[in-house]
């Protein structure tokens, strides 16, 4: 196996069916930045990257539309969550709930410990996890 000390986590995958409505989602409520975005339409999708910097030094979430897809995707069982470390999570939570975003566990302390933490869903329903970082 190669050295593994020069691996990098580059970006984690998930399907959407209204790519609009996500990039919207992800850069108008979580601040993400669209990347980039690139159409195959050979293969009927479309891929876009946002991130919180780029993707040299940054590790991003990859946006998967299928063209033509109509029905909502299966999320599984063997999905837990995306998660984002950010300064004031109920200052954040407000915002975001005054703007429709489901938040499907209020900020609070962890059950069996101390850090803040609270989950929302995307437009898809995919869960991200908010964790309070000062």
């Amino acid at each position: 196996m190669s050295d593994s000390k020069s691996f990098r986590f580059l970006h984690t995958m998930i399907r959407v069916r209204d790519l609009e409505k996500s990039i919207d989602f992800y850069s108008r409520h979580l601040g993400m930045k669209l990347l980039r975005k690139s159409d195959y339409p050979s293969g009927e999708f479309t891929l876009a990257f946002l991130g919180y910097g780029d993707e040299d030094n940054n590790t991003v979430l990859e946006l998967t539309h299928n063209w033509g897809q109509d029905k909502a995707y299966d999320l599984g069982t063997g999905f837990g969550h995306l998660a984002l470390g950010i300064p004031d999570i109920y200052s954040t939570c407000a915002e975001l709930e005054k703007e429709g975003v489901v938040i499907s566990r209020a900020p609070g302390p962890m059950k069996h410990g101390t850090t803040v933490i609270a989950f929302i869903e995307d437009p898809d329903g995919y869960k991200i996890e908010l964790i309070e970082r000062s």
